[in-house]
């Protein structure tokens, strides 16, 4: 995949777990890191728009809720 270089700013917390997960050994670079939490982002609303074609509009809270507890998933990070 082609790589492009950009320029973000990020809340200092974000950025001291992201320089923690590159010393812990679970990112090779900050870049990566962050690469893999916009694929994650990407993954996720592609998720969503395909329950939204099923549901034919968002799927009811209360469902995603129930899907969340079931798959153990934790509450999507507000948006920055």
């Amino acid at each position: 995949m082609r790589t492009e270089r950009v320029t973000v700013s990020l809340p200092a917390e974000l950025v001291t777990e992201a320089r923690n997960a590159v010393q812990r050994g679970a990112a090779r670079s900050i870049s990566a890191y962050i690469a893999e939490a916009v694929s994650a982002r990407q993954l996720r609303d592609r998720s969503l728009a395909a329950l939204a074609d099923l549901y034919g509009g968002p799927p009811p809270p209360a469902e995603l809720a129930e899907a969340r507890r079931t798959l153990r998933l934790v509450p999507p990070a507000a948006a920055v």
